[in-house]
């Protein structure tokens, strides 16, 4: 189903909904966790584990009242068209990451979980896209990504939380945390991009400077066009690297801007988690020999969110809220061995 933008501004309002940079997960999980781990007769599980791992932490600490996860399609987005060397120079993934993926999205599935991708846009962009759509509701929108080119999307309505151990240290930027990290506002992020550029994109901005002389520029200037109109009033060893480099700069901006405006492909409503399902959770993680996340799971059920969310079978109640925070803070430790930073 794809939704309409007047749509859903008329629907119910969402308190507070959470959306996952699927690959980001997928990536810190598999080289968090060992490629050694796999199941009896030999399935490597390792990402699978890692990101159901994250995904029951982020419900208990978030407790969102929907979610979606975002994920990369291919290769041959808009911005791969424009720029051949886009992303390029990247270390080559592990071919038994590749593998995995249908794992993680059965995983994601069996949570009752929806997701979106599509070849022509970055996961990015639908982060971008259901953020500002929820915001435009007055919806709370917690995004869970490691790509500092969502920081632009951050506002009085949306944050961005960068996983660290886990999901158990999560960093939380909003604007004045990002002013106060970076110098520059949320909306002066894709400028701040054009000036420093961002390696891990290949995307070189202007080179020779870097981000403590980017955020003066911005402070004094606003806006990449607004540093370019005043370049006579720069100190003339900047400026010399602002002239030459100026075609580089506004496409590294303009590759780090995202795209807001496209169709939604699964409407904020149905991303809404209600009566979400139990069995096939614990029958994928039996399956995958996940003793650990299914004691998790089971534990989580007994909880205020998990009565108020899953669909828990009467046999499965009973053992108390108490008791299940317990169990859960017990299995941290051995938790959080596998995403030491």
């Amino acid at each position: 189903m794809v939704a309409s933008f007047a749509d859903l501004l008329h629907s119910s309002p969402i308190e507070h909904l959470v959306l996952i940079d699927g690959h980001h997960l997928m990536y810190r999980a598999y080289w968090a966790i060992p490629r050694t781990m796999k199941t009896r007769r030999g399935e490597q599980t390792n990402t699978v584990f890692g990101v159901a791992s994250m995904l029951l932490h982020i419900l208990q600490k978030e407790e969102p009242d929907a979610l979606l996860f975002c994920f990369d399609a291919g290769e041959e987005t808009f911005r791969h068209q424009e720029a051949k060397d886009y992303k390029a120079g990247r270390a080559e993934t592990p071919d038994d990451f590749y593998v995995q993926i249908p794992r993680v999205l059965e995983c994601v599935d069996a949570f009752g979980c929806k997701h979106v991708s599509d070849t022509r846009f970055e996961a990015d962009d639908f982060l971008c896209a259901y953020a500002r759509a929820a915001e435009a509701r007055g919806d709370r929108v917690t995004i869970v990504t490691g790509d500092r080119d969502a920081l632009q999307l951050a506002s009085e309505h949306i944050r961005i939380a960068i996983p660290h151990k886990g999901y158990q240290q999560a960093e939380y930027l909003g604007p004045a945390e990002i002013e106060a990290k970076y110098g520059v506002r949320p909306d002066q992020i894709v400028s701040y991009k054009g000036l420093v550029g961002d390696s891990s994109d290949n995307l070189p901005g202007v080179v020779g400077i870097g981000p403590k002389t980017a955020a003066q520029l911005l402070q004094q200037y606003d806006t990449l066009t607004g540093v370019y109109a005043h370049l006579t009033e720069i100190k003339e060893s900047v400026r010399e690297k602002l002239e030459r480099d100026r075609e580089q700069a506004f496409f590294c901006e303009r590759m780090a801007q995202l795209v807001c405006d496209m169709p939604l492909l699964v409407s904020l409503e149905e991303s809404r988690l209600i009566h979400l399902p139990v069995e096939p959770v614990e029958r994928l993680f039996t399956e995958l020999e996940f003793t650990l996340l299914l004691k998790r799971f089971r534990a989580f059920l007994q909880t205020s969110y998990g009565h108020a969310h899953f669909a828990v079978p009467e046999g499965v109640r009973g053992r108390g809220e108490e008791g299940a925070e317990d169990a859960v803070r017990a299995d941290r430790k051995s938790q959080l061995s596998l995403f030491s930073e």
